[in-house]
């Protein structure tokens, strides 16, 4: 007994282990940007060496523009705004935002299309977090998504508002989270239902049109969803999507027409801003979070209702031109959206947020301001300037401000955070700053009060000092996108050590077991690779060399060699984010087969596939069930099951595309189908536990129970995790018992022609985890946010609930790969039984089955450390948070899950008082 009570001890303690290094770990690694608690005010500009406004009710600079309307698209990607002539070939949803175009390219328009470039992640969060603050965002901020804290450190908005700028908002509730005080009034809508493309935009449209005839604010933001929503659900290469840009482009075309009706001299939007712009991208698949360029280039469309500006230096413009089919040259420009904040700022007259490391964008400058009005600036009479030098002069002093700035936050941060910048970056920093100060103070500003003296232009000395300030603002936005992190090095190495230490704890733990029960154990020979699947054929060929020599089990060796092949295309084709739509990979299981949807008979297949292997499911479980081991409670529960699976058939059916199928479903309430699977798999996990608490070992067989209760706890999980993976989850399921059974055959193969003990085989639990890991990529995952499938946490709900939605989009992720594999693994510990093998005793099997979940352990467990020392290795690479960050974040919280449900299985597998102890054997 003691020695059951310890293994059960044991897998608590090797979860306990875990978390503490995970934490630590993370703690060292994915530590936040340290905000500062300081604000820009108006006041502290009088500490730069740049001329400042006489006008007391300005601030750092003199206002440009008065009002200013920022139309968010979520998710707009470039191509869906600028022309189609810019990319190699045209696709269905280019230049579907034709108002755009048209006034961006008309003669005499002032208006233009930027590129706009997003730092990742890529996520709505962390986007308008750098948008409004002009400061990088860190990764960890991720979490915060699906529950928004309010922006503390200083921020656009709440420099706005610090200087009466009235601001209205529509739309994205997000904003409302960041900024919950700050808007005189606001309509926000609720933004996590990737199912409901219409509630949000409709929403904007419905006050967005009023607003614009009312003086009651001077920035008004309207924040569209509809397009990342269709992204989400259907993809960008889809109907919806298509839908959208067209909507938007009628909201657009008369959203301008309001605006330039009352741009004339004196009207209500005389000098007013227009900005359409999108907060990130989208893959094709309509997914974003990540680096890529799909997912980090978006678009800003900028429009004043002034006279068009004056014509910049070719060195400030950053215009990349192309011809269209009627040769006529446009031209797109870009801008970073790190420069947002700073650029937006300085249009409004307000300060500069205090923690921006932004630049002042110089085209983006001169649309808005259009003609310069210096009077504001009495340091000179600029009476004799031409309008060129007249627009450096000012960008000039407003480029001076802005380093001042930057220079001001770069200097308290690293004085305030844990760890700041090195004392040789700060250095270099420093002296790029004091040049370009010293030649404002001793050239520029020489010049520009003896000019009247000099006969030549002022255009060289304004252009040079402009490279000064350039060089100093991209030398310090580099050097914070490639250190921003704060590693802290004795935490990782600590949390690295945990882990290292948490493998080497489990070798003993192995050894005491089988010392405790006196069984002998195969030599653990775990082996590595590159890919799971690879490695899985690996050990598939292994198992069909053994089965062709002992001329038995060739029937399932070879299909399972075959599983794999097929696994192995699914993965190549579930990795390509540019494989198929966000649709395609959710709701069709034909992916799986390589075929593009389309072709009639490729339709019926789709559909009706998934619907036949439901229900052969259901025939499985019944011919299960059926056997003289099943009774009493646990029949019961499986038999919830098999209604469970009817109901998903059901369901499925209801939704065809199949014209004939829906409409013989047609008045069937479908859409409680999904909360009735939820509640019945609820009621079956509680059942599952009140008949382990009454089950009585000493009168019932422990194999048999154990059988009984891996069934029960399987089939109570399986129809929550297949309707939330989409209509692919039945075939995933049948693959998984084709694989597990597979494995279970050719495993007790090994034995079958010895009288031995059984041993516990290193190999087979090997083939187990990879399965498991193949089913992860198998079902459309990969290890990045924007790999997450969000629909999957609304089947069966429309509103949006945090923990709710949270524990289904969870169960759809690690469903088939952790969850099943997991509470499944004691089919390995009784297979003998199963095929009429070898019968041993309760003892004999508990330890069996404790070794191979320590091994199924283990081998996890090294693969997570491996994950740590790389993410440790490469914590200054330039995908660290592209790639090795999310790697760490899903392999860490699918080794917390692993551990949990270990623990949940050494509980329930355990069984009741310790039997028979079985004689020392040596293999």
């Amino acid at each position: 007994m003691g020695g059951r009570w310890w293994m059960k001890w044991y897998s608590w303690v090797i979860l306990v282990v875990h978390v503490f290094a995970i934490l630590i770990f993370t703690r060292g690694f994915l530590l936040t940007r340290t905000e500062l608690p300081y604000y820009s005010h108006c006041s502290d500009v009088s500490q730069s060496p740049c001329f400042t406004s006489s006008n007391t009710n300005h601030s750092w600079n003199t206002p440009a523009v008065d009002r200013l309307v920022i139309i968010v698209l979520d998710a707009i990607r470039f191509d869906f705004v600028a022309p189609s002539v810019f990319f190699q070939e045209k696709k269905a949803w280019m230049d579907k935002l034709s108002v755009l175009q048209k006034m961006a390219f008309s003669e005499g328009s002032s208006a233009k299309i930027f590129k706009a470039i997003a730092d990742p992640p890529t996520t709505s969060l962390q986007r308008l977090k750098g948008l409004t603050t002009g400061g990088l965002p860190t990764f960890i901020d991720v979490g915060n998504s699906f529950g928004a804290p309010a922006i503390a450190e200083d921020n656009f908005i709440h420099q706005l508002v610090e200087n009466g700028k009235r601001v209205m908002m529509m739309g994205d509730d997000t904003w409302i989270q960041l900024f919950p005080h700050h808007f005189n009034k606001s309509h926000p809508y609720p933004s996590f239902n990737v199912k409901d493309l219409h509630t949000v935009d409709n929403g904007c449209i419905e006050h967005l049109f009023p607003a614009l005839y009312q003086e009651d604010w001077d920035v008004l933001i309207a924040h569209f969803l509809g397009v990342d929503h269709a992204g989400h659900i259907f993809g960008v290469d889809s109907m919806p999507m298509i839908e959208k840009l067209e909507q938007y482009n009628l909201m657009l075309e008369k959203v301008i027409k309001v605006l330039e009706s009352q741009s004339e001299p004196g009207g209500l939007h005389e000098n007013t801003l227009l900005l359409v712009m999108g907060d990130h991208g989208q893959t094709l698949n309509g997914d974003h979070g990540g680096g890529s360029a799909e997912e980090v280039e978006t678009s800003i469309f900028a429009m004043s209702f002034k006279k068009p500006p004056t014509s910049i230096p070719s060195e400030l413009d950053t215009s990349s031109c192309k011809l269209d089919l009627d040769g006529k040259k446009k031209c797109t420009s870009s801008i970073q959206q790190l420069d947002f904040a700073v650029t937006v700022s300085a249009l409004l007259g307000i300060p500069f947020p205090f923690g921006s490391i932004g630049r002042v964008n110089p085209e983006l400058y001169a649309l808005g301001a259009g003609t310069w009005n210096l009077d504001g600036i009495n340091a000179w009479d600029s009476s004799n300037l031409s309008e060129l030098e007249e627009w450096l002069l000012n960008y000039v002093n407003v480029l001076c401000i802005n380093s001042w700035q930057v220079k001001r936050y770069i200097d308290v941060y690293s004085a305030s955070s844990v760890i700041g910048f090195s004392s040789e970056d700060l250095l270099h920093i420093s002296n790029v700053y004091v040049e370009a100060e010293q030649n404002w103070a001793h050239t520029t500003k020489n010049l520009l009060f003896h000019r009247n003296e000099r006969s030549h232009t002022l255009l060289p000395a304004f252009t040079r000092q402009i490279d000064f300030y350039f060089s100093f603002l991209s030398n310090v936005s580099e050097l914070a996108r490639s250190k921003w992190t704060e590693f802290n090095l004795k935490l990782m190495g600590i949390g690295l050590g945990t882990m290292l230490i948490s493998l080497f704890i489990i070798f003993p733990a192995i050894r005491r077991v089988n010392n405790l029960y006196t069984t002998s154990l195969l030599s653990p020979g775990v082996e590595e690779g590159k890919v799971a699947s690879f490695l899985l054929a690996t050990t598939s060929i292994v198992r069909l060399r053994s089965s062709i020599m002992k001329k038995k089990m060739l029937f399932e060796a070879v299909s399972f060699l075959l599983l794999i092949s097929i696994l192995r295309f699914t993965i190549e084709v579930g990795l390509s984010k540019q494989a198929a739509t966000s649709l395609f990979l959710s709701a069709s299981p034909s992916w799986m087969l390589g075929v593009a949807p389309g072709h009639p008979l490729w339709t019926y297949m789709a559909e009706i596939g998934p619907i036949l292997a439901v229900i052969l499911l259901a025939f499985l479980l019944c011919r299960t069930i059926s056997s003289s081991i099943f009774g009493g409670l646990w029949k019961y529960i499986n038999l919830g099951t098999i209604l469970s699976y009817v109901l998903i058939a059901v369901y499925w059916g209801a939704e065809s595309s199949i014209p004939t199928l829906a409409l013989l479903l047609q008045g069937m309430a479908t859409g409680h189908i999904p909360r009735m699977i939820y509640a019945i798999g609820l009621g079956q996990l509680l059942l599952v536990a009140v008949g382990h608490l009454f089950d009585k070992d000493s009168e019932l067989d422990y194999k048999r129970s154990l059988v009984m209760k891996t069934v029960a706890i399987l089939s109570a999980w399986s129809p929550t995790i297949i309707i939330v993976s989409g209509k692919q989850g039945s075939l995933v399921a049948l693959a998984l018992i084709i694989g597990g059974y597979c494995i279970v055959r050719l495993e007790s193969m090994e034995d079958s022609d010895s009288d031995a003990i059984f041993t516990f085989n290193p190999l087979a639990i090997t083939q187990w985890n990879l399965l498991a890991v193949c089913l992860f990529f198998a079902t459309g995952h990969w290890c990045a946010f924007d790999g997450l499938r969000y629909g999957a946490a609304f089947i069966g709900f429309d509103e949006f609930v945090l923990v709710r939605q949270a524990i289904l989009l969870a169960i759809d992720t690690f469903g088939f790969s952790h969850i099943l594999p997991v509470l499944g693994l004691p089919l390995l510990a009784v297979c003998n039984f199963l095929f009429g093998q070898n019968n041993h005793g309760k003892d004999f099997r508990f330890n069996q089955l404790s070794q191979m979940y320590m091994m199924y352990g283990l081998i996890t467990a090294t693969m997570v450390t491996v994950t740590v020392i790389c993410v440790t290795i490469h914590r200054r690479h330039l995908m660290v948070w592209g790639l090795f960050a999310p790697k760490f974040v899903f392999d860490v919280a699918g080794l917390v899950l692993t551990d949990a449900l270990i623990c949940l299985a050494s509980l329930l597998y355990s069984g009741g008082p310790t039997g028979e102890r079985v004689p020392k054997t040596e293999r």
